[in-house]
């Protein structure tokens, strides 16, 4: 009888999921919410069990109901893909007691790496350069003292979570105890806790990230570079590998501190260490997800890996099926996320029912969505509607490949981002590769109100 996954997450991760069981021959139960009734996971797994009503936190959220459902049709496993309970140690551990095989490292793991601040220390113990910084604040005044220390700027964050919340710029003294506060406040209610560390602020880095892959025998390999550094408001938009900045010497060394940082976690699964880059050449460490990336097709395209499929294996006790000599990166690959956004609305969310989408295709391209045409866009959840990815022999080839892509990316009934992201495609700092994470908002500060109003008007007339 085939092993049997539990996939516990929606939209194009779980598409993907659904993907790796089929080519394994496992069997995939897609837990989805009522409004993902009629979703394409839920149409292509081989079962479905609903877990509740649309909100997440009365679905995907719910820990009782995933593991009543990985009961009901004898998981052997839990795939949580990204997002939602991907990082909850608490989920991890509660599978784990119920026999139940998380796909991801262990619960500990998740829980030391998970808080940035027990993370830095590990990684200075490690060996692993850290951003100058403090340990955990229990106040504003201590805050102020710890960024005295380092000089100003410097960047409160939130112990807990990602994605920018509960971070802030401080610029000086005198923005400290505000930044504090809503910083504070908004860690709160994104992680239920509110604590905070300070660190030196690198102006205009790089965010670059090292792919590894961990085994329970303790076998460790990295799978290359990329470059997330086009963000908004620290969300990824556009990310490629390999970096085309990194010299040959500081990739070198990137990667090894890659492989550092997970033993030094026994680090078991795929996961993700982030480094920011300054333009002095040096690298320090940002953070680790113990999960699958958003960005893992460009790592595929150009490692020629499935690394969900390695995750998979991973799960059910088997080894690494490879070493880090036969990890040999070639061409390269960029995506892009497209979203139901309207940017001439502040990137206000765009959900609603879908008529018709064509995605585009030909040579090199790849596309993973949640997309066809006759599906609803729930208003619940993240508004990512699938990425495209292009692989070319270089970048230039891979970037003309992206362009046209872009432009066949079909869909009526929401306000994509479509437009924008060609925009992005065609700055001067993209096309030379010296972007860095502010560039985007810098543009979007260029163009103003108006100029993001007539991108959007030219998706419409598009």
């Amino acid at each position: 009888m085939p092993q049997t996954i539990l996939i516990a997450n929606r939209g194009e991760i779980a598409v993907r999921i659904i993907r790796a069981c089929r080519e394994m021959g496992l069997t995939s139960v897609v837990a989805f919410s009522e409004a993902d009734r009629e979703s394409l996971p839920v149409m292509m797994a081989d079962h479905a069990i609903c877990i509740g009503a649309g909100p997440a936190s009365e679905s995907y959220l719910k820990i009782d109901r995933l593991i009543a459902a990985a009961e009901l049709c004898g998981a052997t496993a839990i795939h949580p893909g990204y997002g939602f309970l991907s990082e909850n140690p608490h989920f991890a551990d509660i599978c784990e007691k119920c026999a139940i095989r998380f796909v991801g490292p262990s619960a500990e793991a998740i829980r030391i790496l998970g808080d940035k601040s027990q993370a830095r220390a590990l990684m200075e113990q490690a060996g692993v350069p850290v951003i100058p910084g403090s340990g955990r604040l229990d106040n504003v005044s201590e805050a102020k003292r710890a960024a005295a220390e380092l000089g100003y700027p410097v960047m409160l964050k939130a112990t807990a979570g990602g994605g920018g919340k509960g971070m802030r710029v401080v610029q000086n003294e005198e923005e400290m105890e505000d930044a504090f506060h809503a910083a504070a406040s908004e860690a709160r209610k994104s992680f239920a806790v509110g604590d905070l560390f300070v660190e030196k602020l690198l102006e205009h880095p790089k965010h670059v990230e090292i792919q590894i892959m961990a085994d329970r025998a303790g076998h460790v390999v990295q799978l290359g570079d990329r470059d997330c550094s086009m963000q908004r408001r620290h969300q990824k938009v556009i990310e490629e590998s390999p970096c085309l900045v990194l010299g040959a010497a500081v990739r070198q060394k990137m990667g090894e501190a890659a492989i550092q940082a997970a033993k030094a976690a026994n680090y078991v699964g795929a996961g993700t260490v982030e480094f920011l880059y300054d333009r002095n050449g040096s690298f320090y460490f940002l953070e680790m997800n113990t999960r699958i990336q958003v960005e893992h097709p460009v790592t595929e395209a150009v490692v020629r890996r499935d690394l969900v499929r390695e995750q998979l294996s991973i799960a059910l006790d088997e080894n690494l099926g490879f070493s880090q000599d036969d990890v040999q990166p070639h061409g390269h690959a960029i995506e892009v996320r497209v979203t139901a956004e309207d940017v001439g609305r502040n990137f206000a969310p765009s959900p609603g029912y879908v008529p018709f989408f064509l995605p585009p295709g030909g040579p090199g391209i790849r596309v993973d969505s949640q997309l066809f045409s006759g599906c609803h866009i729930p208003p619940f959840y993240d508004s990512l509607l699938g990425k495209v990815i292009a692989y070319g022999e270089n970048r230039q080839e891979a970037l003309t490949r992206m362009r046209r892509a872009i432009g066949e990316f079909w869909v009526t009934g929401v306000v994509t981002n479509t437009v924008f992201l060609e925009h992005l495609l065609d700055l001067p700092e993209f096309l030379d590769g010296t972007y860095d994470t502010e560039s985007i908002e810098r543009e979007i500060v260029r163009l103003g109100a108006s100029g993001m109003s007539s991108l959007a008007s030219y998706h419409a007339e598009k």
